[in-house]
């Protein structure tokens, strides 16, 4: 396999030539590139939605700031990714464009902190998880993979070549496997 070091019978290791792809604020991204490792940064009142198919090691990241588009049509019709409600359905259908099953997909979502510390009279933070919450709850995907709500900032790293995903707050760091 390209970019990939193994020998016949053994697991594969470690890309020989990683690279990193950054998701920013309202943005997403899906990869099938097992060089490729998805993250994003400093989620406060932000959600990131990790999505993972192990069978064919396709993974996603949308990092959404706010919970609805009605707020702003204009910028959901340029930057979707941006709001819950138009980021969530176009994360799934870029899965499926790169042939992840649903079925198969493992979910992992981060974010949505109060970083005020109670001083959040719009409160993002609660309203993103529960448009989160709420969309996967529909599409009937179980939301106890979290990470979310508290004070805390977190960052998030996929790799897609074996499903392990790296969660870092600033006292913290945790593996969980998605690929299981």
């Amino acid at each position: 396999m390209l970019g990939l070091t193994s020998m016949p019978g053994s697991k594969a290791s470690a890309p020989l030539f990683p690279q990193r792809v950054v998701i920013g604020v309202g943005d997403l991204a899906v990869s099938n590139d097992p060089s490729v490792t998805l993250s994003t940064y400093a989620l406060g009142s932000c959600i990131a939605v990790v999505g993972y198919d192990p069978l064919i090691k396709v993974g996603g990241i949308l990092h959404l700031m706010l919970p609805d588009s009605k707020i702003s049509p204009a910028r959901a019709s340029g930057q979707p990714g941006m709001f819950a409600n138009t980021g969530l359905p176009l994360l799934f259908k870029s899965l499926q464009g790169m042939r992840a099953d649903l079925t198969r997909l493992r979910l992992f979502v981060a974010g949505g902190a109060n970083v005020l510390a109670g001083n959040d009279t719009f409160k993002i933070g609660e309203r993103n998880i529960q448009a989160t919450h709420e969309f996967l709850d529909k599409l009937g995907f179980d939301f106890s993979h979290a990470a979310v709500g508290g004070t805390i900032n977190r960052t998030i790293h996929l790799q897609n070549f074996d499903g392990l995903l790296t969660l870092k707050t600033p006292t913290a760091t945790e593996e969980h496997s998605l690929a299981e």
